[in-house]
């Protein structure tokens, strides 16, 4: 039983910054790796960050290494995805999710939150 909650997102100009939360629940959180992706309209869900909840260690996509960093507390099950230099083309749904691997492939992932819209305005 996983439970995952996003929230943060908002509409912002163009190289502002939005720190984006997903807070979790469940007795499998711990073990597993956490991923954040997104969705624009019309688009496949994309693959934007993921970490180890054990480890720690994380991997980005090209198009938002620099700019966006994957953190977590472990002690509330809460991972965050800090956005910086934020651009109109990052305007999506963001959605957390968790793994049993480390992973981009959205369909390796169990378990997603509702979605979090951010929209960045030019």
């Amino acid at each position: 039983q996983v439970r995952m909650l996003e929230s943060g997102g908002g509409l912002v100009q163009a190289g502002t910054s939005l720190r984006l939360s997903c807070a979790a629940s469940g007795r499998t959180f711990r073990a597993y790796y956490m991923g954040w992706f997104r969705q624009a309209p019309g688009k496949e869900r994309e693959f934007v960050a993921r970490m180890s909840l054990s480890g720690g260690s994380t991997y980005y996509a090209d198009s938002v290494k620099g700019r966006f960093t994957i953190a977590r507390d472990n002690a509330r099950d809460t991972v965050y995805l800090q956005m910086n230099s934020l651009k109109p083309e990052d305007t999506a749904v963001y959605y957390c999710a968790s793994s049993s691997v480390a992973t981009r492939i959205v369909s390796e992932y169990q378990h997603w939150g509702q979605g979090t819209q951010v929209t960045v305005s030019s």
